[in-house]
C-alpha cells in the first residue's frame, strides 16, 4: 500500500539523513535524566518543533512538574494509532566512567553518541520527524496519528502512559512504542513483576551470649528467604499462541547476550533478585529486627497472583516465627498478538525498507507497553539501539539503524491508517 508515496518519502530521507540525524542529536544535546526529571527544557524544545510545523498538540500535567505532551495529525474519522516514547533518560552515573560526553549529542563516523541516543531519543526523533513530515507534504491521513510523549517512564512513573491511558487520552486501535528493539527486532510481549518486602523480628541479647539467648532477626530473614527461592520453580504454562514466539525470544537472548550466558532461561522462568537487605543495632547485639526487598520478574503463563499464593505459602513452610511481609508492586505480564495488524505492518515496512524478516520477540523487562495492553490496546515495540549501552555507560546507535527505523514508522502510519487519494 501507498508504495509510490513512500518510496517518495524515504528518498528525501535519503538525500538529506542529518535532517533527522541532526534531531535526534538536538534531544540528546538536552539533560533529561530522571532522577531528577527537570523535564521543561526538553518539553520546551518538541513543543518549538511541534509548533513550527503546525502539528497541533497540548501539554497536560496530572502532577505539576509532570508535562505529557500529546500532539495529533490526521482525521479524527478514521482508526487511531498511538506513537508513544519517553522523553527522560536514566542518569549518567559517574562521568569518569564515559569516554565521551554524554550529552554532546556527536554524530561521527555513522555513530550517533549520548545518553538517551538507544533509550530512546533517537527512536523520539525519528516519531516527530515522521509527523513533521506527514504535515509538511500535506498527506492527508484517513485515521489519525496521536503522539504521546511522556516525562517519566525511567522512574515507572504513575502520571505518565499510565495516567493518560486510564484517562482514555492515549486511546488508539494500535500503539508502538520507540523503544529500542533493534532494527530488526521488535518486542510483543513482556514479563510482569512484583516487590516483595519481607522482615524478621527476633529477641535481643548481648552478642557474646549468641546463640544461647536472645533469637537473631536477620538469621530467620536468611533463612526464610532461601525457602521463597523456591518460587523459581514454579509451573509455567504457556498459551499455545506465545510457545514459538518463546522459542525464537530465547534463541535470539542466547545470540545477541553473549556477556551474559544463560541469559536466555529468565524469559520462561521467574527470576529473582534479593536487592536490598538491612537489619540489627550492634555487632555486639543480637539483631531484633531485619528486613529485605525482593525483586521477582513474572513470565508470561504466570499470573501475579500465582506468585502471591506461592510466597504465602512458602513462607509457612518455612516454619520460621516472627515473620511478615507485603507486596509493593505488582503487574502481570503481556503480550500482543504475533499477527496482530499493526505487527503485520511494521514487518511489511521492514521487508521493504531493509529486505529482512522482523523477528517478534517478548523481553525480560517491562515498559509502558503493559498499560496499552491491559487497555485492550494491540501494542508492539520497535526502535533504533545498540542494546550494550543502554542504562549504561558510553551509549550510541547507529545512525543507518535511526534512519531505518524512521522509514518503517512513516510506512507503517501510512499503511495503518490510509492515505486520501
Amino acid at each position: 500500500m501507498n508504495t509510490d508515496l513512500k518510496n517518495k518519502l524515504w528518498a528525501m530521507i535519503d538525500e538529506n539523513p542529518n535532517e533527522v540525524l541532526g534531531l535526534c542529536s538536538d534531544l540528546i544535546k538536552i539533560n533529561s535524566e530522571n532522577p531528577p526529571g527537570e523535564m521543561e527544557i526538553i518539553t520546551d524544545f518538541i513543543c518549538t518543533f511541534l509548533e513550527k510545523y503546525n502539528i497541533e498538540y497540548e501539554i497536560i500535567r496530572p502532577e505539576p512538574n509532570i508535562p505529557n505532551i500529546v500532539a495529533r495529525i490526521g482525521s479524527k474519522d478514521g482508526k487511531k494509532l498511538v506513537l508513544n516514547g519517553h522523553s527522560d533518560v536514566v542518569p549518567v552515573g559517574k562521568i569518569e566512567g564515559w569516554d565521551f560526553d554524554p550529552f554532546s549529542g556527536e554524530i561521527k563516523d555513522g555513530i550517533l553518541y549520548g545518553r538517551g541516543a538507544s533509550d530512546m531519543k533517537a527512536g523520539l526523533g525519528g516519531f516527530l520527524y515522521s509527523l513533521m513530515v506527514i504535515a509538511r507534504e500535506n498527506i492527508k491521513l484517513q485515521g489519525e496519528v496521536i503522539l504521546t510523549i511522556v516525562p517519566d517512564e525511567e522512574v515507572s512513573g504513575l502520571n505518565g502512559t499510565k495516567w493518560l491511558v486510564e484517562n482514555k487520552i492515549a486511546a488508539g486501535d494500535a500503539c508502538i512504542i520507540a523503544e529500542p528493539t533493534c532494527h530488526y527486532n521488535c518486542e510483543i510481549g513482556q514479563k510482569g513483576s512484583t516487590w516483595l518486602k519481607i522482615w524478621a523480628k527476633g529477641i535481643p541479647a548481648h552478642g557474646s551470649l549468641s546463640p544461647f539467648a536472645g533469637e537473631n532477626a536477620i538469621e530467620r530473614l536468611l533463612k526464610v528467604i532461601e525457602n521463597i527461592k523456591k518460587i523459581k520453580d514454579i509451573q509455567v504454562n504457556l498459551p499455545e499462541d506465545v510457545k514459538a514466539v518463546m522459542v525464537r525470544s530465547k534463541e535470539l537472548a542466547k545470540e545477541k547476550m553473549l556477556k551474559q550466558k544463560g541469559a536466555e532461561y529468565v524469559l520462561d522462568h521467574i527470576s529473582f533478585n534479593l536487592g536490598r537487605i538491612s537489619g540489627g543495632t550492634k555487632v555486639n547485639m543480637v539483631p531484633d529486627y531485619a528486613e529485605a526487598e525482593i525483586d521477582m520478574r513474572i513470565p508470561l503463563g504466570v499470573t501475579t497472583d500465582m506468585v502471591a499464593e506461592k510466597v504465602a505459602f512458602l513462607i509457612e513452610e518455612s516454619g520460621v516465627p516472627g515473620i511478615d511481609f507485603s507486596f509493593s508492586w505488582f503487574s502481570n505480564p503481556n503480550h500482543t498478538d504475533a499477527k496482530a495488524e499493526i505487527v503485520e505492518k511494521v514487518a511489511e515496512n521492514v521487508k521493504d525498507v531493509m529486505g529482512i524478516e522482523l523477528q517478534r520477540t517478548y523481553q525480560w523487562a517491562s515498559s509502558d507497553a503493559r498499560f496499552f495492553r491491559y487497555a485492550g490496546i494491540p501494542t508492539l515495540q520497535y526502535g533504533p539501539a545498540n542494546l550494550e549501552g543502554i542504562h549504561a555507560y558510553n551509549e550510541t546507535v547507529q545512525t543507518q539503524e535511526v534512519v531505518d527505523c524512521t522509514k518503517v514508522y512513516i510506512g507503517a502510519i501510512l499503511d495503518f491508517l490510509g492515505v486520501e487519494a
